[in-house]
């Protein structure tokens, strides 16, 4: 059964950041003197190229619906190098008509006035990783910026006319209360951002707090959290739409959903993974990880970390990897379109999941029950081969 060519976005990584934080596990590295940003915007660039290349089939003709600049710390990026980039791309393929562009911002690295220049540079939405409003929680997590430079930066990003602005929040942080989580999100609605991402603080292999433990709170006290965070986030007008994903109305992320419905996106840059559908099936790739690497060589086959087809047995499993995160759910059919593959391979699963109350008893969406959003990680378990 053929593939229907989903829609078709851009991750773009950049790598770098002023300190790592001893919570993150993503590819991202402490500056170390001064990077040469410009050799790596041509790099993403000649990295696109040869993507654009290998990929020309199955992107022919397909618009780009959205761009994220991940990190690491993208705003270490001026707005004319970020302009550069994204001028390059839109020589090189088509974008929708208002296409989402999101840079991702660390409070503390951003000057006066810069945002302006990301406006005229082209993009037009801003994700800030506040992560909290409490200076003692933020010293824990290792940012370096305060609960006033935080609220200083948002209220710049909309002043130079950015209508279109996310706050990252985390909960459960270490010694963090009930109270503590509230005022967080009060701070952050206070702001009038049209988006807030909230999610919990968890301890990935390899990170300095796997190490090392801070004392979080347990298991009830994080859901007890949860609970009344999403409550005051509705109350306020916010809209779940995601596990940790609430919006305004007309403002979820475009990107995050393409994501979550298992769109295709070209990953270009240090580390960044790509998903690409074609006449043979789905097929991912990434790129190498360190900078140094990835700079010397762009344009060349050696940038490629890995490329692989996801085998039919894992694709069910890998779709609702994805699309069970959505609150609403998704269109039955689109699994078919998605995978190339019937509803007879995940009739089982779906059986099972339906007797234990953890999806809705529903042939025309799929969609996880409240007890099922509880025990996300069970359901998706129950779709693997």
């Amino acid at each position: 059964m053929s593939l229907v060519p989903p829609p078709l976005s851009l991750y773009v990584h950049m790598p770098w950041c002023v300190r790592k934080c001893p919570y993150c596990d993503f590819n991202s590295h402490g500056v170390r003197g001064t990077p040469d940003y410009a050799a790596y915007v041509d790099a993403l660039l000649a990295d696109l190229d040869g993507d654009l290349r290998d990929f020309s089939e199955a992107i022919h003709g397909r618009a780009i619906r959205s761009v994220f600049f991940g990190g690491g710390t993208p705003s270490l990026f001026s707005p004319e190098l970020v302009g550069r980039f994204l001028d390059g791309a839109r020589e090189r393929l088509p974008f929708q008509s208002g296409a989402e562009i999101t840079l991702e911002t660390n409070p503390g690295t951003v000057e006066h006035g810069r945002f302006d220049g990301y406006l005229a540079a082209g993009v037009n939405r801003i994700s800030f990783g506040v992560q909290s409003f409490d200076n003692d929680k933020l010293h824990r997590l290792g940012r370096i910026h305060s609960a006033h430079e935080a609220a200083d930066a948002v209220r710049q990003a909309q002043d130079a006319g950015i209508d279109n602005i996310n706050i990252d929040l985390m909960y459960a942080l270490p010694t963090q209360t009930l109270e503590g989580a509230i005022a967080d999100v009060e701070q952050a609605v206070a702001l009038a951002p049209t988006h807030v991402s909230h999610y919990q603080l968890t301890l990935e292999p390899n990170t300095a707090f796997a190490a090392n433990p801070p004392p979080l709170p347990d298991d009830d006290s994080a859901w007890a959290i949860q609970e009344a965070c999403q409550a005051r986030l509705a109350e306020a007008g916010y809209g779940q739409y995601e596990v940790s994903a609430y919006a305004l109305a007309g403002r979820r992320c475009e990107h995050n959903l393409n994501y979550w419905r298992f769109g295709d996106y070209l990953g270009i840059g240090a580390g960044a993974h790509g998903k690409i559908s074609d006449a043979d099936g789905v097929r991912r790739r990434w790129k190498t990880r360190l900078p140094a690497a990835f700079l010397a060589q762009a344009g060349q086959s050696s940038r490629i970390g890995g490329d692989s087809r996801i085998e039919a047995a894992d694709l069910p499993f890998e779709y609702m990897l994805n699309a069970l995160r959505l609150i609403d759910g998704v269109p039955m059919g689109d699994f078919t379109e998605r995978t190339g593959l019937g509803l007879e391979r995940i009739a089982p699963a779906m059986t099972a999941c339906i007797a234990k109350g953890w999806v809705v008893d529903d042939p025309a969406t799929l969609r996880t029950t409240e007890r099922g959003q509880r025990f996300l990680n069970d359901v998706i378990e129950a779709f693997m081969d």
